[in-house]
C-alpha cells in the first residue's frame, strides 16, 4: 500500500517556463537600465532566444543582438539576479486541488535540485509548505547529491518514516529524475507536461519511469490502480 507520494517541483507541479519568464523580466530591467535600452525589447529578445532552444547562453546571444558585450563579471551578475529574484509564479489550480486531495490520505514530500535560494523562493511563491510533510533541497546536501544521487530520497524516506516500496516519486526529467528511485524500489511516474522544458530521452533502461501521465489530474486515478495491485 502506498503511504507517501514525493514530487519533483519544476515542470512537475507547475510549468517551469513561468519561472524563466519571471527571471528574464527581472534581468531585462537591469540590462535595459545599464545599457540605455528598452526593457520590453530586451525581454522579447531574451524570450525569443530561450524559446528557440538556447537555454545555456541566452544572455550572451541577446547582447550580440543589441551590439553590446557582457564580460564574465557582468554575466555572473545577471545569473545572480536571476537566481535571487523573487519569482512571479503561482501554483496551478489543478496541482492545488490534487495536492489538497492527496494530503488527506498520504504523506507528501518534495525532492528538488537547483540553486539556492532560488528553489526556496519557488516553494514560497507556490505555497507548497502548506501541503508538504518533507522538503529536500539537494543543494543543501552538496552538488554531488543532486539527482541522480539517492541521498535526497534516502533522507525523505527517513524523515517521513516509510519504505521505498510504500512510496511513489513523480518527476519530469527523464535524464535524472527516476534513476535513484527506480533502484531504491519506488514506484515512479513521469509527468510529461505540455509546456515542458526538458526534452532529453532517458539515457538508460534504469532511468525509464514505470508510469506516464500527461497531467497531474491523472495522478488520482493512477494511484487507485497502483493501490489495487
Amino acid at each position: 500500500m502506498i503511504k507517501c507520494i514525493a514530487f519533483d517541483m519544476d515542470d512537475t507541479l507547475y510549468d517551469e517556463i513561468d519561472y524563466y519568464k519571471s527571471g528574464f523580466q527581472e534581468v531585462s530591467r537591469t540590462i535595459a537600465s545599464d545599457f540605455g535600452l528598452n526593457a520590453l525589447d530586451v525581454f522579447d529578445t531574451l524570450w525569443t532566444i530561450f524559446n528557440g532552444g538556447n537555454h545555456n547562453a541566452a544572455f550572451d546571444a541577446a547582447a550580440k543582438k543589441f551590439g553590446i558585450v557582457f564580460d564574465d563579471n557582468y554575466t555572473a551578475k545577471l545569473v545572480d539576479i536571476f537566481r535571487n529574484h523573487k519569482p512571479d509564479i503561482a501554483l496551478p489550480s489543478d496541482s492545488r486541488q490534487v495536492l489538497t486531495d492527496l494530503k488527506k490520505h498520504y504523506k507528501l514530500g518534495l525532492v528538488t535540485d537547483g540553486w539556492l535560494p532560488a528553489q526556496e523562493y519557488k516553494v514560497k511563491a507556490l505555497g507548497l509548505d502548506e501541503f508538504l510533510d518533507c522538503i529536500i533541497y539537494t543543494e543543501k546536501l552538496g552538488a554531488e547529491h543532486w539527482k541522480p544521487s539517492p541521498k535526497g530520497f534516502e533522507i525523505l524516506l527517513s524523515d517521513v518514516g516509510v519504505s521505498a516500496s510504500e512510496s511513489i516519486y513523480v518527476g519530469d526529467n527523464l535524464k535524472k529524475d527516476f534513476i535513484a528511485p527506480n533502484e531504491m524500489g519506488f514506484k515512479t511516474i513521469w509527468i510529461s507536461r505540455k509546456n515542458k522544458i526538458h526534452l532529453e530521452p532517458a539515457p538508460s533502461p534504469q532511468a525509464v519511469p514505470q508510469f506516464e501521465i500527461q497531467s497531474i489530474t491523472e495522478l488520482i486515478d493512477l494511484l487507485r490502480k497502483i493501490n489495487a495491485v
